[in-house]
């Protein structure tokens, strides 16, 4: 049996970040309405104030001690980082420890869980992978995509999502990108047409297909996001 029957068959469990935000909680509504995974592990500063069957919450204030999670996390088949800051007003230090060191310490942590998983980290476009850039934030994201690709899993999917359109009730957090959807809404079944924007829903099931029909490219953009939530539907 190949790696995509065996995923296909069987009930998948995945561990998210970020599920408080809106990318995060796009993989979260995605994979609890999935037939294909049957459990789903948050990782949270604060509480989601959710309830469902499949979800389980770990709650851990300093994302550096995430090793100490490691027991109860058990074998996960994926792992979906979507926890992110904004580079605005920090310095490359800063910005680093929130960006580098936590992703560093949870890849590490899950690579050491099981090294045969898909583990997917979200950035953004015009990430840097040369890490030499004179844009701070994309030498950062550079640097940690780096670290998780060189890391050794068995799959590893770089999502650089562009322009993302929420749906399913989800909000941004951040304060203009709300103000920006607001005022655009009425635009959204347009721009949903255009293969270079994406949407929650969209990001959320190319985040699933990437552990089922793993695409070959490892630098995922709008294009290829949209691409690969068509996954498997033919």
């Amino acid at each position: 049996m190949d790696a995509m029957c065996y995923f296909t068959a069987m009930a998948m469990h995945v561990v998210i970040t970020g599920s408080t935000g809106m990318v995060g909680k796009a993989a979260l509504l995605e994979c609890l309405e999935s037939a294909h995974i049957d459990k789903v592990t948050v990782i949270n500063r604060n509480t989601l104030g959710m309830q469902h069957a499949k979800l389980q919450e770990l709650l851990l204030p300093d994302f550096m001690q995430v090793a100490s999670l490691a027991a109860k996390l058990g074998k996960p088949d994926a792992c979906f980082h979507c926890m992110g800051v904004s580079a605005i007003g920090l310095s490359e230090e800063a910005y680093s420890k929130l960006t580098f060191d936590i992703t560093k310490a949870l890849a590490d942590t899950m690579y050491a869980c099981n090294p045969g998983m898909t583990f997917n980290y979200v950035s953004g476009i015009g990430t840097d992978s040369t890490e030499k850039g004179r844009s701070m934030w994309a030498r950062v994201k550079g640097r940690t995509e780096n670290y998780v690709l060189a890391k050794g899993f068995a799959q590893a999917f770089m999502f650089r999502p562009g322009i993302i359109i929420p749906e399913k009730g989800i909000t941004s957090r951040t304060g203009w990108y709300s103000a920006m959807y607001k005022f655009t809404r009425p635009l959204f079944p347009l721009l949903k047409r255009s293969a270079n924007i994406t949407t929650t829903t969209r990001l959320g099931q190319a985040m699933i297909n990437s552990v089922m029909h793993p695409p070959a490219a490892r630098y995922l953009e709008n294009k290829d996001i949209n691409a690969l939530a068509e996954a498997g539907t033919g």
